[in-house]
């Protein structure tokens, strides 16, 4: 306390100098006299703060403390093993940061004095060295407890949900083949079927999340935010793009999906659904989660990391998926392009929920172009439907005037599609699905979208089966021919969602038309026949009447076996 009190009075009495005197040697008079009234007011203690408030050696104190600093920081900075090896170095090592920092602080508003500025020069470079190495530090902390956590994995992968092992050494694929686990070793291991999607990953343990948001901490108050986060997210990116590859999907460009074969890119949407599930429902959540406590109290910091890790395998899925929008319209890819649409659908609100934040806004918007541009692939699929059938040419005639290989392909097709009505209705319902007015009537035309462009694929159908009738030069044939097809459109349409989705009033009009063909049938061939057996007997004698029967006899028997 007495320290203290002569301090004021010090103080005081410099004060009063320095308002009294008008220049600099008044000012030593006036301190001259304080000496002499007061052994306490010694001329050394009066001036020493005099010269630092007026005079470029004022930054005495401030070069003392970075002195001090820079002995303490650089031993740290020099040591060739970790530093937080030892709680005791990391703590040391962190309040030496802190108190560096808040010496810049205090000294930052004075910065315009030469010498006060070039301290805080070297302050800003032994700061900068500070960072580094403990940008270094963050990096082993995040490298290490990743590979306890890959050890934590190893040992435990019996008990998780979600393993990153091949299901058997021996694997059975879709063609009935089967491969020996040896023989893959070369590959990254394929993650297991995962059915329970909330799980929550802890990739690293407590206490090192715990160590690195204290190195965060200081990184982000000394205004190296972006440094931080580009190490983190190097870091979490890495895992992150393992992961996925571990679920199996390759890592391909735009232009080589498209250029995959069919067969081999219908096995690959199958590993990206997988993929895009556990990445969206497990993977994301997992990293948003560990972000946040990383970056607990800096949330622009924590946004800005989650997505520097996140971008690269979101723009790998939103890309492949993409890849299937716009590839080939043909039909058979109707239903793997579905199955993409109602995934990606089903993952809007992990999207909306894991991208929250303003970085991630670019990546949601782009999942959702990508969705709506996968809606539109499904109604170029149709559209391809359309004109395949338009342009299916009248070739041969079917023998006996049975059932056209188009007729089931298309009704088949069709029904197949309804499997999946729900979804179509959806993609139908955001389009303006337009149809040609005089092919419809007015109760289609107040119809659902999905509705009319069924009714539509159909009459398209029947308008092509009549042009391939007319192939037969017999009309009774070209009748079987109608009423074969038209009686398996109508029972397709019956035993299917078509009968729901198209009513029945649609039911009840074709089986009329069946009727039609079968009345036509009937008056092209059996009247003819019968109408060979009548006789005019007027005009005939008897021995006439029975030559002209035998004859019309073997007239019907031959038209009857045809």
């Amino acid at each position: 306390m007495a320290e203290n009190g002569e301090e004021k009075l010090l103080a005081v009495a410099r004060h009063i100098a320095k308002t009294l005197g008008q220049n600099d040697t008044m000012a030593d008079d006036i301190l001259q006299i304080f000496s002499n009234f007061d052994g306490r007011f010694s001329r050394e203690k009066l001036s020493e703060k005099m010269v630092d408030d007026n005079h470029p050696r004022g930054c005495a104190a401030l070069e003392r403390a970075v002195n001090s600093l820079d002995r303490q920081i650089s031993q740290y900075v020099a040591l060739d093993h970790p530093i937080w090896a030892h709680t005791a170095d990391s703590s040391a090592f962190l309040d030496a940061i802190d108190d560096l920092i808040r010496t810049m602080r205090d000294w930052e508003p004075m910065a315009a004095d030469k010498s006060v500025s070039a301290c805080l020069v070297r302050a800003d470079d032994l700061m900068h060295q500070a960072m580094f190495r403990v940008g270094d530090e963050f990096r082993s902390l995040m490298d290490r407890g990743a590979e306890s956590f890959e050890l934590n994995r190893s040992n435990h992968e019996s008990t998780g949900n979600l393993s990153f092992d091949s299901d058997d050494d021996n694997e059975e694929n879709e063609d009935g083949l089967l491969h020996n686990g040896a023989d893959l070793d070369h590959q990254i291991p394929v993650a297991q079927p995962v059915t329970d999607y909330d799980i929550v990953i802890d990739a690293l343990p407590s206490g090192t999340v715990s160590d690195l948001h204290e190195i965060a901490k200081r990184m982000v108050a000394a205004g190296f935010v972006k440094e931080c986060s580009h190490v983190y997210s190097t870091c979490r990116r890495e895992f992150l793009e393992e992961s996925i590859s571990r679920l199996g999907l390759q890592k391909l460009s735009i232009d080589e999906v498209q250029k995959m074969p069919w067969q081999e890119l219908e096995d690959e949407i199958e590993r990206w659904i997988k993929a895009a599930n556990v990445a969206l429902r497990i993977l994301f959540p997992s990293e948003r989660r560990l972000c946040d406590r990383v970056f607990f109290g800096f949330s622009s910091a924590a946004d800005l990391s989650f997505m520097e890790v996140c971008r690269g395998s979101t723009i790998q899925l939103l890309n492949f998926a993409d890849a299937v929008a716009i590839g080939s319209r043909a039909p058979d890819r109707l239903f793997k392009v579905l199955d993409v649409f109602e995934t990606l659908r089903d993952l809007m609100p992990e999207f909306d929920s894991v991208f929250s934040d303003q970085y991630c806004l670019v990546l949601r918007n782009e999942a959702v172009t990508i969705w709506k541009r996968l809606g539109e692939a499904i109604r170029g699929i149709f559209m391809e439907l359309e004109n395949l059938i338009r342009r299916d040419p009248a070739k041969a005639a079917v023998p006996g005037g049975g059932l056209h290989p188009i007729t089931r392909y298309v009704m088949n097709y069709l029904r197949a599609a309804c499997r999946s009505r729900q979804t179509l209705e959806q993609v139908f319902d955001e389009s303006n699905v337009v149809v040609p007015s005089n092919k419809l009537d007015d109760r289609r035309a107040s119809s659902s979208s999905m509705s009319v462009q069924m009714a539509w694929i159909m009459e398209l159908l029947e308008s092509n089966l009549e042009m391939k009738s007319k192939i037969y030069r017999d009309s009774a044939l070209c009748s079987v021919f109608m009423m074969n097809n038209g009686r398996y459109i109508v029972q397709k349409v019956k035993d299917s969602e078509l009968e729901s989705l198209i009513g029945d009033d649609w039911i009840r009009k074709h089986n009329a038309k069946v009727r039609q063909y079968c009345t036509n049938y009937q008056r092209s061939s059996w009247n003819k026949i019968i109408g060979t057996l009548k006789l005019d007997n007027s005009s005939l004698a008897s021995n006439a009447i029975a030559k002209s029967m035998k004859e019309k006899i073997k007239s019907f028997n031959t038209q009857f076996e045809d």
